[in-house]
């Protein structure tokens, strides 16, 4: 008995779920009789679920026999994007590169003319001195992770940028040429990740991408640094793959 009332549960919590997704794909409220074709529901079972969700607020009913997706489907999204950590959702993401790749990620969010690290992962026996640690800044041109938000910026900015930094220099490899920055830039606007090439700390080279929020908003970056006598160019394509799967569980759709 008691089974038989579970799967009765399940099932009209399918069906449940159908009729959202029914409600979903219209821009304009859609009447009892369509709503229950597109479900294959009958029209009085389709009504009895509608009613419940109705009352509960996750559907509006505008008129009798027309509805749409409601306004508590909105303060519940609203919560959940709120309440989501780019932090929290990447380092999963972060360890299992790390494992694929035994070298160091990390993650950083921009904050005006520089990038701030806010994770890191690295294996146990890694030797590499790096110092970019957790909470460490660094300006956005000798980063891969700042040009990439230097490459959202678009030209105009980022020549707004090399004229009020001056582009300070930290290694010989540094990029101190606007129009060096610039070229560099637009080759990473196009290719989607970006390489720093023992440009903040001599012996150490990195590969970033862009992590992007539910708004289409550059909102973090990914990068693997390592030994530039060990870092893979092409590793480029799993960083930015791993990037993308963190921007899709903060709720980015994608192109």
């Amino acid at each position: 008995m008691a089974e038989k009332e579970t799967k009765s549960s399940i099932q009209v919590i399918e069906r449940m779920m159908s009729l959202l997704r029914a409600l979903a794909r219209h821009v304009t409220p859609v009447n009892l009789k369509q709503l229950a074709t597109e479900t294959r529901l009958h029209p009085s079972t389709a009504h009895r679920i509608l009613s419940v969700m109705v009352d509960n607020r996750l559907v509006d009913r505008i008129e009798p026999g027309t509805y749409r997706l409601g306004i508590r489907l909105l303060e519940l999204g609203s919560l959940v994007k709120s309440r989501i950590s780019v932090r929290q959702e990447a380092l999963p993401h972060m360890q299992s590169l790390q494992q694929d790749l035994g070298e160091t990620v990390n993650l950083s969010v921009r904050h005006d003319d520089e990038v701030i690290y806010i994770e890191r992962t690295t294996g146990n026996n890694s030797m590499m001195r790096v110092v970019q640690i957790i909470g460490a800044r660094a300006p956005l041109h000798i980063t891969a992770v700042g040009k990439i938000f230097l490459a959202e910026d678009g030209p105009e900015k980022c020549a707004e940028y090399a004229r009020r930094t001056g582009l300070p220099r930290f290694t010989d490899n540094t990029l101190t040429d606007p129009e060096s920055l610039a070229r560099e830039i637009e080759k990473i606007r196009r290719q989607g990740y970006a390489f720093d090439d023992e440009e903040a700390e001599k012996g150490v080279s990195c590969i970033g991408a862009g992590i992007y929020n539910d708004e289409g908003r550059l909102v973090a970056g990914l990068s693997v640094s390592a030994p530039s006598n060990r870092l893979n160019r092409a590793w480029a394509a799993k960083v930015r793959q791993t990037a993308e799967k963190i921007s899709r569980a903060i709720g980015h759709q994608g192109q």
